[in-house]
C-alpha cells in the first residue's frame, strides 16, 4: 500500500477515533456516515459519536479497575475521544459520566473543521470500489445493505441477529468442592482434553428448584428495533428452553451423561452444569448453553445456587441483543484486516468488542496498524498484559470449544502474573499488581512504536 488516503464507513466513537488518529499523522481520510440521509433505529440525532445507550464510560479506577487501566492506557496514547470525553465529564461518583449533547456535538465540530477530514454523507453501497485502506466501523446498527456486503466478502452466513451471550465466570471463585474437571465420556486423547470441562452438579429437588427460578426471574424486554431480529435455534435463551419443558434443559446442556462425580461416587447427577475454558490461561469458563434474557441482578441470584458457584464472581453475565460483528479470529489478520482483501480493515463493536472505551480502543489500534502498514514500519502489537492487548489477544484467540463471542474488557483477558507471585496476594491487590505491570508494559510498549 501507497495510498495516502484512507476511506473510514461510520462515525461512532470508533471511526472517529480511526479518523482522527490518521489525520494526525498526515493522512487524508474520507468519512463515511448515513445519516441524517439515512437514520437507525436507535440514533436521534446526525452527530458523530452520539451516545444511544448511557452517558457512563464506567469506572475510572485504573488500579483495581480493567476498563478503568484501559481508559489509563487510552489517555497515555492520545485517545481522541477520551480527550474530549474527560473534557465534558459530569459527576458520577468513581465513574467517568459525560454530557451526551456536549460530548458528541464537540466531536462533530472537530471532525468537521479537520482540515485533512473529508465527511460525506451517504449510504455505502459498493465495497468494492474502495482500492484504499479502509475501515468499517459501523457497529451494531450497520445497516441492511451494508450488511449485505460485508457478508459477501467475508463469505459468512449472517450478521445481524440476536447475540446470545452466556455468563463467564472467574475459576478462582468456583468451590472445587462440589466441582470437578471431566469431559463426557472422558474423550480426549490428552489429560487435558479429558479434563476440558468444569461439571457442577444438581440432584433432583435443585434441578426443579433451578428450573423454576429461571422461569420465574425478571427478564429484559427488547427494544422496538429489535423484535423482529431471529433467534438462532442452536443458541435459545434457557428461560425459553426451560418454559418449554420442565426436562428439556436436562435433555440439552443440562444432561448429566458420561460424568461421574468424585465427590459423591455412590449417586449419578440428576442434571450437570457444564462449564469450559473462555481464555487461553483458563482463568476464565463459560456458562455452556446459559445464553439468557434475564436480568442481571436475577441471573446473579439463579445462578449462584447452582452447586459449586454459590459464591462465583462473574466476569461477564448473559445477554441478548441484536448485534452485528463478524468473526475476527476467523476472518481478519494480526492487523485487523480481512485475510482475503487487506485493503478492508474492521475497527469497534463490529470487532467483537462491547463498550465504548472497548471500541474506541479497538479504533486506536486500527489507525496505528494501518499507520505502519502505509510506512512499511514493523507493527508491533500490544502485549496481552496491558488492557488493550488483552482485547486484541481476546479478538484474535481461536478456541475451539468455544463460539466467538464479544466481550468487554475484564481482568479475566489480562495475561496472568507469575503463579509463584499470583498465589501469595489476596484479590485486590491481585488486581493492583496487574494494572501496575499493565501500565509499566503499555508505557514500555508505546516507546517501542515512536
Amino acid at each position: 500500500m501507497t495510498s495516502n488516503k484512507i476511506n473510514v464507513i461510520g462515525a461512532g466513537l470508533a471511526g472517529c477515533e480511526v479518523a482522527w488518529q490518521l489525520s494526525q499523522k498526515g493522512y487524508f481520510v474520507d468519512l463515511y456516515e448515513m445519516r441524517p440521509e439515512k437514520m437507525t433505529a436507535a440514533h436521534k440525532t446526525n452527530k458523530f459519536a452520539e451516545l444511544v445507550c448511557s452517558n457512563s464510560f464506567r469506572s475510572d479506577d485504573h488500579e483495581k479497575n480493567a476498563v478503568g487501566q484501559l481508559k489509563w492506557e487510552l489517555r497515555k496514547a492520545n485517545s481522541f475521544i477520551l480527550e474530549n470525553a474527560d473534557l465534558h465529564s459530569v459527576p458520577a461518583g468513581g465513574a467517568l459520566a459525560i454530557d451526551r449533547e456536549k460530548f458528541s456535538s464537540d466531536i462533530t465540530e472537530k471532525i468537521s473543521l479537520n482540515p485533512l477530514i473529508n465527511v460525506i454523507n451517504e449510504e455505502v453501497l459498493d465495497l468494492s470500489k474502495f482500492k484504499e485502506p479502509t475501515v468499517i466501523s459501523t457497529g451494531p446498527l450497520t445497516s441492511n445493505r451494508l450488511s449485505d456486503q460485508i457478508i459477501e466478502i467475508t463469505k459468512s452466513n449472517k450478521l445481524a441477529f440476536f447475540d446470545a451471550i452466556a455468563p463467564i465466570i472467574y475459576l478462582e471463585s468456583v468451590n472445587m468442592d462440589k466441582a470437578w474437571f471431566q469431559s463426557r465420556y472422558d474423550k480426549g486423547d490428552e489429560e487435558s482434553d479429558k479434563k476440558a470441562y468444569l461439571n457442577c452438579p444438581l440432584n433432583e429437588i435443585q434441578y426443579k428448584e433451578f428450573i423454576d427460578d429461571i422461569i420465574k426471574a425478571s427478564k429484559i424486554d427488547f427494544k422496538d428495533w429489535e423484535k423482529n431480529t431471529p433467534y438462532f435455534q442452536s443458541c435459545l435463551p434457557i428461560e425459553i428452553m426451560a418454559e418449554s419443558g420442565i426436562e428439556t434443559l436436562r435433555f440439552g446442556p443440562m444432561k448429566p451423561v458420561g460424568l461421574k462425580n468424585p465427590h459423591d461416587n455412590n449417586n449419578r447427577p440428576y442434571a450437570v452444569v457444564q462449564l469450559r475454558p473462555d481464555n487461553k490461561e483458563k482463568t476464565l469458563y463459560n456458562m455452556v448453553g446459559f445464553q439468557t434474557k434475564m436480568k442481571y441482578g436475577s441471573q446473579i441470584d439463579v445462578f449462584r445456587k447452582i452447586p459449586g458457584l454459590e459464591n462465583v464472581q462473574f466476569a461477564r453475565l448473559g445477554g441478548i441483543h441484536r448485534n452485528t460483528f463478524i468473526n475476527t479470529p476467523k476472518l481478519l489478520s494480526d492487523e485487523l484486516s480481512l485475510k482475503n482483501q487487506t485493503n478492508i480493515y474492521f475497527a469497534g463493536q463490529i470487532t467483537g468488542v462491547e463498550g465504548y472505551v472497548e471500541s474506541t480502543a479497538i479504533g486506536l489500534l486500527v489507525a496505528f496498524f494501518i499507520d505502519k502498514k502505509i510506512s512499511k514500519k514493523q507493527y508491533i502489537p500490544p502485549p496481552p498484559t496491558t488492557a488493550i492487548g488483552s482485547l486484541y489477544h481476546h479478538l484474535l484467540f481461536k478456541n475451539e470449544f468455544v463460539d466467538f463471542q464479544p466481550m468487554n474488557v475484564n481482568f479475566g483477558l489480562f495475561k496472568e502474573l507469575p503463579k509463584n507471585n499470583a498465589r501469595k496476594l489476596k484479590k485486590e491487590m491481585k488486581k493492583v499488581a496487574l494494572t501496575t505491570k499493565a501500565k509499566k508494559d503499555w508505557c514500555i510498549w508505546m516507546s517501542s512504536i515512536n
